[in-house]
């Protein structure tokens, strides 16, 4: 499946052999970590610094993956990430993994980011810097905002 979506973020990733499962595909859990590598890159090329997690304000609160066609070792996969809406408290991402050989994607991933308070571990806004971050980088427009 070729996709037509457009990705302002794009980070390769190295297939490595102990990411293969017993069918000599990249195992499910490995392309988990594929994901967090792109998101994390993301992040960093739109807050234009290194992400501490420690104090990073937003966690990861709900993924969906579709795994359409297998990841061998050889192919020369890329993540790429966008967001695709930002809401009060809450950010909704869009990533894929592709063949850049082939054009083939082979697994999406959806994904929603919660602002969250790390002391307190209660839920919190986004904060409005992320947010004009975000839509800078992606150029949404106001609709995408919920």
């Amino acid at each position: 499946m070729q996709t037509t979506e457009k990705y302002n973020f794009s980070v390769p990733i190295q297939v490595r052999m102990s990411d293969l499962d017993p069918f000599v595909h990249v195992n499910n859990g490995a392309q988990c970590n594929y994901f967090d590598f792109g998101r994390s890159s993301y992040f960093e090329e739109v807050f234009h610094k290194p992400i501490d997690w420690r104090e990073m304000d937003m966690v990861l609160v709900h993924v969906e993956m579709d795994f359409r066609e297998g990841i061998e070792f050889h192919d020369h996969i890329v993540c790429e990430t966008r967001v695709l809406s930002i809401g009060n408290k809450s950010v909704k991402m869009m990533q894929q993994l592709r063949d850049t050989r082939t054009g083939t994607v082979k697994t999406t991933c959806y994904s929603v980011l919660a602002g969250f308070d790390r002391v307190t571990h209660q839920s919190i806004p986004i904060r409005e810097e992320y947010k004009k971050m975000f839509t800078e980088f992606e150029s949404l427009p106001d609709d995408q905002q919920e």
